[in-house]
Formats: C-alpha cells, structure tokens, sequence
C-alpha cells in the first residue's frame, strides 16, 4: 500500500491510504439525531460531542489531520450483533454513518461530518489456528503479527504498524510477500458480514461465494465485515534490509525498482519493499530509500543484490521476525495534511526516471507550501502476484493480467488548510500530464489501486468492465435498499 512512513530509526517517509468519493453527493446530517439518541438508549458505547472522550475518537485516532471531522455521535459496538442492530437502526433513521477500523486512511475515508461515526475498535478479537487466524476489524496488522509471532506463522498485511485489518484487506492489500502469495485480499479465506438490512452472513468460497468474491477488492459497498478469516504461512524468521541513496544513486535505484517488477519466475521468492525518493524543496537535497523484506534466512536478502549494488549512505541487513520489524515502521499521528495521486505502467526504467525527474523539478513550484513534504512512491504489482487470482479458484475484482506493473504515486504533505485546493490542483495535474505522456508511449495502465489513489480519482475505471457490472449486481442483491450506496460516507463508492 502507499504510505506514510515514519521509521524512528532514519526519519524516512512515505505513504498509503484510501479516500472519499462522496463528499458532494449527500449531506450526512439527516437522520443523524434520531440515530444518535436511539443509538444512546440501547448501547453504553456511544460518545457525544460533549463527552471527554470525544476529541480522541473525533481526531486523534487518525494520522491525516484532514480526516479530523465532527461526526453527531461516535458508535463503538462491542459484538457482531451491535452492529447488526445498529445497521437496522441506520436504515430505519436514514441515518448516514462512517466506518473506522484501524483509522488509518486518507481524509473523509472513515469518519463523518454530521452523521454517526462507527468506531470498531472494540471488535478486537484474535484467534490464531492451524494454519489461519480470525481477527477482528478493530485491530491493525501490528496487532495480528504479534499474535502469530510465538507460533512462527505470518500473514498477508499491512507494511506499517498503524494500518488497520478491514481497509487493507478490502481494498486489496500490498505486503512486502505479495510476489509469492499474492494480496492480502487473496488470503482472506471467509468474511463475516453484516448486510445493510442488519443480516449477518459468512462468505466463503462455497457459501456466498458471489459475495465473496467481490469483497476482494470491492471495498465498503456491500456491508460491514466483522471478522476475518486470514491464511497463515510458517515464516519464523525474515530478512530485511535498509538502503538509503543519495540523489546521484537515484537512476540506479528506480532500475532496481524495474528489476523487481519484471521478475516472473516459477518458483518466486517472497520478497517485496517500500520504495520512495524523498526531496528537500528547501535545502534542495534528495535522498532515496528501499526498505526490503524477504521471507527466511538470508543475510543480506538476496532478492534485493540489484540496491545493494548502488553505493549507499546507510545500508542495515538483518534477520529478524515481522512483529520486530514493523516495531519502528509507525505513521505519524497528526502530522501532515496529505495528498495521493498515481498511476501505473509497465516498467520502464528511463521512463520512470524521467517521471521522477519531472515530479522533482513540480515541487520547487510549490516550494513556498507551508510544511510541505513531499515524496515521490513506487510499488511493484508482479506477475506472480497476479497469478495467484488467476489460479485459486476464485480470483479478485481487480482482474489483473499476469504481467509486471509498477505503481508510481505522489504523496504529498503540508501544513495549512488554505493550501489544499492548491495542493489537489498541482498533484491532479501533474500524474494526469505524465499519465498521458504514457499512454502515448503504449506503456501506462488504467489500473488504480485504492490505497494509493487520490479523492479525485476512479479506481472503478481501471477494472474490467465485467468485473464491475457483476459487482454491481452483487451489490443489489445483497444490499437492495443501497444501505451502502446511500448511506454510508467514505471510501470509492460503485456508482449507480
């Protein structure tokens, strides 16, 4: 996923979330009071504006200040059946509502101004099996990989600390094992689901396997998911690796980040990183960064020999576990207003730099943005990774072709309100102009990933057209009042 890293130990950052596509459609505030106050008298997990409590699960449980919104109550439901009577309730108030799990996506994604903000935090339960774990949409992957620590086992999640189970896994899933074991939505083995008329269902691979289907990938619009079902693999041990460039590695280094995405072997090695550029429009220095996992015992990690070939400022290889080693890999809390915008191509080295290039000398244009932060982001989509889905029996919405692609992004942070039209503008603009430049070249993708995306883009249209006229019928026949069409804020919404 794209991210915003902040590592304790080299102050790197990145970036990665979803956002909102439902802002200018509907007003959140009908039905609201009559949701809150009913809400109230059934559940001691409600919080209102007057509560002490409010500012923290109002704000401070998201790291985008631009998600800092004022929902008319805040819902923390304690069970699958909350929720259930919750959702009936919504729907019988034509109440409107925002959905939080781990609360680490973009603006407006997961909270609410106006409406009720369902909290899911106190959904938390783990439970490690054989070979799969069940986890609760109010835990973060951190929290997952602790528990399958002691038993030697990983699974397929998020590469910070901070994300949350339910964004990640619905909206697809980038890990650093994707190449062998494709997306963490591909590792999803059954989905425990409120409908949006308070049904509670489980979809498996026979057992509302339409449904099943669409929620790889599908995102919020068919239901709230109240447990996961994850497939575990026995990893004990991992190796990683820190590589850090100055700018005159910076060519080399986005050639390795090809090189990663063009490998296509039979019996792939589980192995993936962050890669980013970050750069100074005040001091004018950059830097690049690779921050790799690959699964066993391998010091340094072979699969990362093409960076460990570019002279390095830093360069740390070690073997450790996941928990240990998403320990530093935390988001800042509060710290940014943020903008995404990608797209995607297939690797092209000189292209790549040239579009590296053409983002660095963009920022000097907005080099007098209070706060800015820029950060230019690369993830690999390979063909192995594709052709899990296109093997298992079940596949995803994303229909990818078994072909290596890179995901290139601009993850944009500044300070001010007053900069965000700005900001929007420039970062739309510029991926828009290159994008196009691609398409000329025969190289670009139509595919957007929803965690890398901006607010201002359709993930929807880069997805086969079949794929999205069956989910669209899946939609109806799960959700026929659009429950989640109509009522539900936040996230990329299937349109009508």
């Amino acid at each position: 996923m794209n991210l915003f890293l902040s590592l304790s130990l080299l102050g790197l950052a990145t970036a990665s979330s979803s956002s909102n596509s439902l802002t200018d459609v509907v007003t959140p505030q009908k039905g609201a009071s009559c949701a809150c106050k009913r809400l109230s008298r059934t559940f001691d997990g409600v919080i209102f504006p007057k509560n002490a409590s409010y500012t923290e699960q109002a704000a401070d449980k998201y790291w985008d200040i631009r998600a800092d919104l004022s929902p008319a109550c805040v819902f923390l439901p304690a069970s699958a059946d909350e929720v259930s009577k919750a959702m009936s309730l919504f729907n019988s108030c034509n109440a409107q509502f925002a959905v939080r799990g781990g609360g680490h996506m973009n603006a407006r994604s997961n909270n609410i101004d106006g409406g009720v903000l369902v909290a899911l935090e106190k959904l938390n339960d783990i439970q490690v099996k054989k070979d799969t774990v069940e986890v609760g949409p109010g835990l973060t992957w951190y929290d997952v990989y602790s528990a399958l620590e002691p038993h030697g086992r990983v699974a397929i999640g998020g590469r910070l600390k901070t994300i949350g189970v339910p964004g990640l896994s619905l909206i697809g899933g980038f890990h650093y094992f994707n190449s062998k074991y494709g997306y963490a939505m591909d590792n999803v083995v059954s989905y425990d689901v409120v409908l949006g008329n308070g049904t509670q269902i489980t979809a498996t691979k026979s057992s509302h396997k339409d449904l099943f289907w669409a929620l790889k990938g599908g995102a919020n619009n068919y239901g709230l998911v109240t447990k996961f079902t994850l497939r575990t693999y026995d990893m004990p041990k991992v190796s990683t690796t820190i590589q850090v460039y100055n700018e005159s590695g910076i060519p080399d280094f986005l050639n390795a980040v090809c090189d990663m995405a063009l490998l296509d072997e039979k019996d792939p090695i589980a192995a993936g990183m962050v890669a980013s550029v970050q750069y100074n429009a005040t001091t004018k220095v950059t830097s690049a960064s690779v921050l790799g996992v690959q699964e066993g015992i391998s010091k340094p990690p072979s699969r990362f020999a093409n960076f460990s070939a570019i002279p390095a400022t830093t360069r740390i290889n070690n073997v450790t576990t996941m928990k240990q080693w998403a320990t530093d890999l935390d988001s800042p809390k509060q710290m940014f207003r943020v903008m995404f915008s990608h797209k995607t191509m297939k690797p092209d080295a000189e292209v790549l730099v040239s579009i590296y290039k053409a983002w660095k000398d963009a920022v000097d244009q907005i080099a007098d943005v209070e706060g800015l932060y820029p950060t230019f982001v690369t993830n690999v989509a390979s063909a192995p990774a594709a052709r899990v889905a296109l093997t298992n029996g079940v596949g995803n919405v994303w229909g990818l072709e078994d072909t290596g692609h890179i995901l290139w992004q601009f993850s944009t942070g500044w300070a001010l309100a007053q900069d965000d039209l700005r900001i929007e503008a420039w970062s739309r603009q510029l991926a828009e102009s290159l994008h196009a430049i691609n398409v000329e070249k025969g190289i670009a993708s139509e595919f957007v990933y929803m965690g890398d995306a901006g607010e201002w883009q359709d993930p929807f249209a880069g997805i086969p057209k079949e794929n999205v006229a069956r989910m669209k019928e899946i939609r109806s026949s799960y959700d026929p009042e659009g429950v989640f069409s109509r009522l539900n804020w936040g996230g990329f919404k299937l349109g009508l």
